[in-house]
């Protein structure tokens, strides 16, 4: 009985995990059908029924890659930057609730535990383009930084508008106090200010600008190839899957809806965000540098202390 609890937490561990991770291997497949549905073309079609075994023939084809490491490269570095994004996104994925019995992990600061862990993803890109000592790459690090910098600020006043009307840090009671009515409706401007924030932290279009192949040739990753590359390219992806779950969980209700609640809920409205990440990089052009950090400091930034205002004046007069 006394190793009960922990093979249950063992169990839901790797069940949990191993349900992001293909999420995130799909994602790569998703991303190209859906871009082929924008742009009238058909997508993947060959490998397997409706393509649905290209992910892996990807996966097979960069593992048996000559891997290419250049000379000027910090060795150390270079080997373990792509194994950080990883584990940010092993460890995001222990505090997120997905149902109200399926959470590995609540501490009561899980919200400031996570704005930790979501800021590994933008060192482990930082880090990439240092070790490589190339320009582009380096050029790519330099964004990067200034980005995350940037656009982690706005996020987090979206998140404390949040943690002001639930009244905890913990992502439970957060997704509780949403029984009735979800933070999207109550918090409108944190919910915009978050999801634009959450695009840049995440790299996706049309804040892509660390790996924007017309001017950094790949940014960050230019210098990787073979399952260094892989590891990079698995972890967009499970950045977007693992946002698209914080959405949820702080703006939409998680595991609550019509009906009876339960995680269904929270695939589906998960799922419905990994799509709108899918379906703007194909539809908005790329922004320019400077539009995109005046963007941050002279509007989400001033919005944000504005909201967080409102909110704690709405929260003290009742």
């Amino acid at each position: 009985m006394s190793g009960q609890p922990l093979l249950i937490f063992a169990a839901k561990a790797v069940g949990i995990l191993a349900v992001v991770l293909t999420a995130a291997t799909y994602a790569t497949w998703a991303e190209r059908r859906v871009a082929a549905w924008i742009q009238d073309r058909i997508g993947p079609n060959k490998t397997g029924p409706f393509g649905l075994l290209q992910p892996i023939a990807d996966v097979l084809k960069l593992f048996f890659k000559e891997e290419i490491v250049p000379a000027p490269v910090d060795p150390v570095l270079h080997f373990i930057t792509p194994g950080i994004i990883m584990v940010g996104v092993i460890a995001a994925t222990a505090l997120i609730p997905f149902a109200e019995n399926l959470t590995l992990a609540d501490p009561p600061v899980g919200v400031l535990l996570l704005l930790g862990i979501s800021a590994l993803s933008g060192y482990s890109v930082i880090l990439a383009g240092m070790a490589s000592r190339t320009k582009y790459s380096l050029f790519g690090s330099l964004r990067a930084a200034a980005q995350v910098i940037s656009y982690e600020i706005p996020m987090a006043l979206a998140i404390a508008s949040v943690v002001l009307m639930a009244g905890s840090l913990s992502l439970v009671d957060i997704v509780k106090a949403q029984s009735h009515l979800p933070f999207a409706i109550t918090q409108p401007v944190a919910f915009i200010i978050y999801l634009i924030a959450v695009f840049a932290e995440t790299n996706r279009a049309p804040f892509d600008l660390p790996e924007a192949e017309s001017e950094l040739v790949g940014g960050y990753h230019t210098e990787y190839s073979s399952m260094r590359f892989a590891w990079f390219f698995a972890g967009e992806y499970a950045h977007v899957v693992i946002a698209s779950a914080l959405i949820t969980t702080f703006f939409l209700g998680g595991w609550y809806g019509p009906g009876p609640d339960g995680v269904w809920w929270f695939a589906i409205k998960t799922l419905f965000f990994v799509y709108f990440f899918l379906w703007v990089r194909w539809t908005y052009p790329r922004t320019r540098y400077d539009q995109l950090m005046k963007f941050a400091w002279k509007v989400l930034i001033p919005l944000g202390l504005l909201n967080i205002l409102i909110t704690a004046l709405i929260k003290i007069w009742g």
